[in-house]
């Protein structure tokens, strides 16, 4: 979803992008990561390059097969995109990696910053890694950058979309957990920011910059229906249908990240607070 955003917003700038598949398509590199390394030949022309793979975490219970899954489309798959660009002759001038808010772990009410240290559990191992894979890219002197991204309004808000049409939306435990969020419009164009901003490196939170917690947007998204919002899903109900790790880590960790670097560097938020965003995901103007 990031990616095809990202793509719309680089070509109608006049950029030139070429995607990196497993399947053979028309104009794109065609790559297995699994198979084996990328051949640098293949990328030659490219100034900047973009890793946004992954197998998605709400894909299923973390099974072992599942978990190994996730960190080769990361971890395995990012190193050796980066050791295809340090081996490039030039190297690109910028590597951007995708990364998430799940670094930070469980924190509570701790407003996180990109400075704030990594967090226990699978999700925070995976991130770290994830960010660390971009190195053999660094080394070969690109500008890297890590996008800890928070959550896609969109991708909530059609998951999400029938059952609070219906009055049936529910927070999730007792719902006070902090929610780092963002709109698909504003996460295009942070990495596009990203790519473009000489000044900007390291990791930097994908994140609107007023996170809220799960009643909050189960308010607000309710809301925007017309609709109550006084149910709630226990935690048990999401430790017994997703296993005990997978819910911890996910939808009952709270992450109250914000973005300092970027909003430091001079990035504006197309939306930033959650009831505007709600509504240009539901299609329903600019709020």
């Amino acid at each position: 979803m990031i990616g095809a955003a990202l793509v719309r917003r680089l070509a109608a700038g006049g950029h030139t992008v070429t995607g990196i598949s497993r399947s053979r398509r028309a104009g794109w590199i065609q790559w297995d990561p699994a198979r084996g390394a990328l051949d640098p030949r293949a990328l030659e022309g490219v100034d900047a390059i973009v890793h946004l793979a992954g197998r998605s975490l709400a894909a299923g219970r973390w099974t072992g097969g599942v978990r190994r899954q996730m960190w080769a489309s990361r971890v395995d798959a990012g190193r050796r995109l980066a050791e295809a660009a340090a081996r490039m002759d030039p190297p690109p001038r910028v590597y951007v990696t995708a990364s998430a808010v799940g670094f930070y772990g469980d924190r509570g009410d701790e407003v996180l910053v990109e400075s704030s240290g990594r967090g226990a559990g699978f999700l925070a191992e995976l991130c770290e890694a994830w960010e660390q894979a971009a190195q053999p890219a660094a080394a070969a002197g690109a500008r890297v950058v890590a996008v800890r991204s928070g959550v896609v309004v969109e991708s909530l808000t059609g998951r999400l979309r029938l059952p609070f049409s219906l009055g049936l939306g529910a927070r999730l435990g007792a719902g006070g957990q902090w929610l780092a969020w963002i709109l698909l419009d504003d996460i295009a164009r942070l990495y596009a920011h990203a790519l473009a901003a000489d000044t900007l490196h390291g990791a930097v939170n994908g994140v609107a910059p007023e996170p809220v917690t799960n009643a909050e947007f189960t308010r607000a998204l309710a809301g925007a229906f017309g609709r109550p919002a006084f149910l709630a899903v226990p935690a048990w109900a999401l430790h017994l249908g997703l296993g005990r790790e997978m819910a911890a880590q996910t939808l009952l960790a709270s992450q109250r990240a914000v973005p300092a670097r970027a909003q430091a560097d001079g990035f504006t938020y197309v939306a930033p607070k959650i009831e505007a965003a709600i509504r240009r995901a539901l299609g329903r103007g600019e709020g």
